[in-house]
């Protein structure tokens, strides 16, 4: 027997609209409830295209994307040590050079056997024939000489002291032949006055004694 048969009409109508309320609130507050579950990640930006960093070089390249330059290892060292690379060679070269105002071929011969492809002769830096080369070879000893016996010498004496070592810039300053040192004319012992003193030479004023007018 249905159920509708043992109730009133009015009956009947009120249940079934209660039951379609309760439906309803039921299904509203499924979709008021909070989210539980937690949002699917999302993806990590991909990172910027662009050069390589210095970092990630590969071997051989330098900054910028361009081929290292390689030197060979040095030969006929005398008085540089005898276990320095290519590299560390052409370094100490560059500030020879430097110092002095002057480029490779003055120390060192061109091997007219040996052409570049732009037909001009490579230098032939083992080749001992330019007085200029041995003359480096003496003067680097000089220099290596100062700085072991009497720089270091100095410094020990005065701790205050720069215990600045002595380079081939040290003289040369630029100049393939040192410039001669011209001592400025002074006026006098202990240089020119300070600015309002006395001439150089004169006595100064006794204790109490007014100034000239």
């Amino acid at each position: 027997m249905k159920l509708t048969s043992l109730l009133s009409p009015a009956a009947a109508v009120a249940l079934l609209t209660a039951a379609v309320l309760a439906a309803t609130t039921g299904v509203q507050a499924t979709q008021d409830q909070p989210q539980t579950t937690a949002p699917t990640a999302q993806a990590a930006p991909a990172p910027p295209t662009g050069g390589a960093p210095a970092q990630n070089m590969p071997p051989g390249m330098a900054p910028g994307g361009r081929p290292m330059r390689s030197y060979p290892a040095p030969t006929n060292l005398q008085v540089l040590p005898k276990n320095l690379t290519g590299q560390q060679v052409h370094e100490i070269m560059e500030g020879f050079a430097g110092s002095l105002g002057v480029h490779c071929d003055f120390c060192h011969a061109a091997d007219p056997k040996n052409l570049m492809p732009n037909g001009r002769p490579r230098l032939n830096f083992a080749d001992d024939s330019k007085d200029d080369k041995k003359i480096a070879r003496i003067m680097l000893t000089m220099t290596q000489q100062i700085n072991a016996d009497y720089i270091s010498k100095a410094s020990a004496m005065d701790p205050d002291a720069m215990g600045m070592k002595v380079t081939c810039g040290t003289c040369h300053r630029g100049h393939e032949m040192p410039e001669e040192f011209v001592i400025p004319k002074e006026q006098g012992p202990g240089g020119p006055p300070p600015a309002g003193g006395p001439p150089n030479g004169a006595a100064p004023p006794a204790a109490g004694t007014p100034p000239a007018h």
